[in-house]
């Protein structure tokens, strides 16, 4: 049987296209086949943190926005705890959280958003502290396999300064990629986070 296989062409391979719409965030795509769309909004008035708002683009190599990207995050509470039975830590859980969501790239603009909450640090797999940060998958048109990254916060500079993981970064330009910048806009607190998917300023993706 193995030497068989050797005679056998490889399946051709496609890459994420617009259809990720269609399955995965329909009303984006104009279709209302969902009793419960998955969407950009982890928060609710109850949730406790920091309310903040996440927004950026997916930019090519020219710089051009991808307007058919599609986002997840994943992310733990305020606390620093993740909403998921692996995380075992004596931390609170918050109800009012589910620490996950989708969305897409607006298809005008390519701005994507996430209304959510600032995290708590976490400890990595060696049990050293992580700096507060926010886990990324991207998938589009044009990528084969959905690019995993994280965003971190300006505003928590000595936290990011003992991340194991950003310290793993030898070049500090490269690390300034997952770094997002606070401001204030209509009263709310907003980090601008764009994705740089190749190019000078290619932001750090994991193999995870």
């Amino acid at each position: 049987m193995t030497q068989a296989l050797g005679y056998l062409k490889e399946t051709a391979s496609q890459t994420a296209g617009p259809y990720v719409h269609i399955g995965l965030i329909p009303h984006m795509a104009g279709f209302d086949i969902f009793q419960n769309n998955f969407g950009n909004v982890l928060v609710g008035a109850q949730t406790k943190g920091e309310h903040i708002v996440i927004e950026g683009r997916v930019l090519d190599g020219t710089g051009t926005p991808v307007r058919d990207a599609l986002l997840e995050i994943w992310q733990a509470n305020a606390a620093g705890r993740y909403n998921h039975p692996a995380d075992r830590q004596n931390k609170p859980l918050d109800d009012g959280f589910r620490g996950w969501g989708r969305t897409g790239a607006e298809f005008d603009t390519g701005l994507y958003r996430f209304e959510t909450v600032k995290p708590g640090k976490v400890p990595g797999r060696d049990g050293r502290m992580m700096a507060p940060h926010i886990n990324f998958w991207v998938v589009a048109r044009g990528i084969n396999i959905g690019l995993s990254t994280r965003m971190y916060f300006a505003d928590e500079a000595e936290a990011n300064t003992a991340d194991p993981i950003l310290n793993a970064i030898e070049q500090e330009v490269r690390r300034g990629t997952l770094v997002a910048q606070r401001s204030s806009r209509g009263g709310k607190t907003v980090y601008t986070f764009d994705i740089v998917l190749q190019g000078d300023n290619e932001t750090v993706f994991f193999d995870i």
